[in-house]
């Protein structure tokens, strides 16, 4: 039998290089830097005199619900690249409020659907900002956190107190990593606030 014609083997050599050089030229996109914010849990001791306290879910602004970091400059919104929160911030915002109502002194226990326990009122959060803002001056920007709280109680669920809770923390740099560090602190601090004014309201 006759070898093949070098000609057929120059061919697939080609198209061997023509794919290697197809697969090569796919773009290579870096990886998300991960973060996260939320309250460190350290469980507050059970007191016999607890008031129960039912969450209801209350609403997260739509756009920064989501895995991504929101910005605001003026009308413009953005979103930091290649930045993403761990998981969603709605998600991580509700492990922050049951983990803070866990570590907090007060008589208030937050009561999570399923559980056994009785609760006397009912508390709903709504989250009307969770943003970064900036001024456009080059400043560094400020993490703008705002929650509506309202709380009902009785037989009838009737309303007991409402109030908008508000914590702006500037960015000691306008790097990722410090805007984190203040949406850690600006989530603290509101709900710090909002335990307080629970307990005050409950009482």
């Amino acid at each position: 039998m006759r070898p093949a014609p070098p000609l057929k083997f120059a061919a697939v050599g080609l198209v061997a290089l023509s794919l290697s050089g197809c697969i090569s030229l796919v773009p290579k996109t870096k990886p998300a830097q991960l973060y996260r914010f939320g309250v460190p849990t350290t469980e507050a001791p059970p007191r016999s005199d607890a008031v129960g306290v039912f969450r209801v879910r209350g609403q997260f602004q739509r756009e920064a619900s989501g895995d991504r970091i929101l910005t605001v400059t003026g009308e413009r919104a953005a979103y930091i690249a290649r930045s993403r929160w761990v998981a969603p911030a709605e998600v991580l915002f509700d492990e922050a409020v049951a983990a803070a109502f866990d570590s907090a002194p007060g008589r208030v226990r937050l009561v999570l659907r399923g559980e056994p326990a009785r609760s006397a009122y009912m508390l709903r959060l709504d989250v009307r900002n969770f943003e970064t803002v900036y001024d456009g001056d080059g400043e560094n920007p400020v993490v703008l956190v705002r929650v509506r709280a309202s709380l009902a109680g009785g037989p009838e669920r009737s309303p007991v107190a409402d109030r908008l809770f508000e914590a702006r923390v500037p960015a000691e740099r306008n790097r990722v990593s410090a805007i984190v560090v203040a949406y850690n602190n600006a989530v603290a601090k509101v709900l710090d606030d909002i335990i307080a004014w629970t307990n005050s309201s409950a009482a």
